[in-house]
């Protein structure tokens, strides 16, 4: 089912509307990605072009011959991917206001997937909260701790 979403950079500069499909939603494992997005894959929300108003125009990086990605140059969010000739682009999940309505439908490049970083559910966990030098910086910045 198509959802109209907003999402944005980290800074708040660069904000967006989209049609998307959050139960289509896919990881990207490619080496391009990790480089681009500094993470072991990238989970995406495709969507046609003319189904995604700017609100500000987003920094574009011409990330190979074939391909550019949108990103904030004040923030450094990386904010999607596009080939150079198509009809379509790809948001990060994780730029979305509220990305918790995305299931990932896919797996992409899965050549390049770092198995072991698949499932680590399996791995003791702490919340952010529990972190007291975190919290200890934020309430020292008069600020409390983001969800």
């Amino acid at each position: 089912m198509i959802q109209s979403m907003t999402g944005g950079c980290q800074c708040g500069r660069i904000r967006y509307t989209a049609q998307v499909e959050p139960e289509k939603a896919y990881l990207c494992h490619c080496k391009m990605c990790r480089k681009a997005t500094g993470g072991v894959s990238i989970a995406f929300a495709n969507a046609p072009h003319d189904k995604v108003t700017w609100h500000t125009e987003p920094d574009w990086y011409q990330s190979s011959p074939i391909a550019h990605r949108p990103f904030c140059s004040h923030c450094g969010t990386p904010l999607g991917f596009a080939f150079l000739e198509g009809g379509n682009l790809d948001l990060t999940v994780g730029s979305f206001d509220d990305p918790s309505p995305f299931r990932p439908s896919q797996n992409y490049a899965i050549e390049s997937m770092l198995t072991a970083w698949a499932d680590v559910r399996h791995l003791p966990g702490t919340a952010s909260a529990e972190n007291p030098n975190v919290v200890k910086r934020w309430q020292a910045a008069g600020l409390k701790l983001p969800d």
